[in-house]
């Protein structure tokens, strides 16, 4: 009865489609005045679809000047494990690493990767293209809503939403799953604990010891979302204008960011930006427990209409919106690739479990 009432009073186990459904009547409206129903991919005309699906994640790194993200590869599907070794080595990038899908689905398939026998493992697995990146060193994670549009130099930010991973803390008497247990979001993370980690539930934490759950925290995985939209301040409002500037034709969407601490980050210094996410983008500062679901459909519509506004400035500049026989396709290929993703959880999965009951 806790993990229920726990559920149905956060926004963030709401299934998408239910907590959607007035803003679905205003995507419908917007289409209708745009006369295209995929008029958002407009919004950010360099990018595949406007980021809203099918976005090729290197593709977008490739037009972020390299100092702000970590050192990324794409691998082919079927690349063999040699020449990825090989990459790896002539890119410098060191284990442990981070795998993910080029063109991932909110947080599936990614995994922290701490040798070659498991980077063959992940590639024997994936049936998709996947990147391989740099461990990002800073321990704090945010996100950050953008917004410009196309008739002027400065865009704003929207807000910011700080990320909190999943951690228990050691009593020195308890299992790590009875410490799960006793914590309600963290009991629902049971299901997508990162693998080869469930073995350790039985471990004892010492008083006062803690562990991560998860590798890193999304919606998905279930963040603690809080919305700290006060930290908008001119000093990072400049930062990110500075970033954004430098991305071709960037108008709408999230930065999902890695930082030491805020001050260095208003002044643009020890950062990384983990992704830059467009029109599918959510302004995951809803999802702080302190506001209602009144407050989340407010902010999703102000945001909906600044994609809606956007596309149609960009359309008038003659950026065209998706064909609507051309969108579908696209969306046809997105459940294929989240198929895709879906059976690699599984088989990564199971072949885990037997690799732990063989040895």
């Amino acid at each position: 009865m806790k993990l229920f009432l726990h559920k149905i009073s956060s926004l963030k186990y709401w299934p998408f489609q239910i907590l959607y459904i007035p803003i679905y009547f205003l995507l419908g409206f917007y289409a209708f005045k745009a006369k295209a129903i995929f008029f958002f991919n407009a919004s950010n005309p360099a990018i595949r679809n406007g980021g809203f699906i099918m976005n090729s994640k290197k593709a977008i790194y490739d037009m972020i000047p390299q100092k702000y993200y970590p050192k990324t590869i794409l691998i082919k599907e079927k690349t063999s494990l040699a020449e990825i070794v090989s990459t790896i080595k002539n890119k410098r990038i060191q284990f442990p690493l981070i795998a993910k899908p080029d063109i991932g689905l909110k947080g599936r398939g990614v995994e922290k990767i701490k040798s070659v026998t498991e980077l063959k493992k992940y590639k024997e697995n994936a049936n998709f293209d996947f990147l391989l990146q740099d461990m990002i060193p800073f321990e704090n994670q945010i996100e950050i809503f953008y917004v410009r549009y196309p008739s002027m130099r400065v865009g704003k930010i929207t807000g910011i939403a700080t990320k909190e991973i999943l951690i228990v803390t050691g009593d020195g008497i308890s299992t790590i799953d009875e410490l799960i247990n006793e914590i309600p979001r963290s009991k629902r993370q049971m299901k997508i604990l990162p693998n080869g980690y469930k073995k350790k539930l039985k471990e004892v934490l010492e008083e006062g010891e803690q562990r991560d759950l998860v590798l890193f925290g999304n919606h998905f995985r279930r963040a603690n979302f809080l919305d700290v939209s006060h930290w908008i301040s001119p000093k990072l409002s400049q930062t990110i204008n500075t970033i954004s500037a430098q991305i071709p034709e960037f108008y709408f969407g999230r930065f999902d960011i890695m930082y030491n601490n805020l001050e260095e980050l208003e002044r643009g210094e020890n950062f990384s930006i983990v992704e830059l996410n467009g029109a599918v983008s959510k302004p995951n500062h809803i999802y702080d427990p302190k506001h209602s679901v009144w407050f989340a459909w407010k902010e999703l519509a102000r945001h909906i209409t600044y994609m809606y506004e956007i596309s149609v400035l960009n359309n008038q500049k003659g950026v065209p919106y998706l064909a609507c026989k051309v969108g579908i396709n696209q969306y046809r290929l997105h459940l294929a690739q989240r198929k895709k993703i879906a059976k690699f959880k599984v088989t990564y999965f199971l072949n885990n479990q037997i690799k732990m009951y063989n040895g």
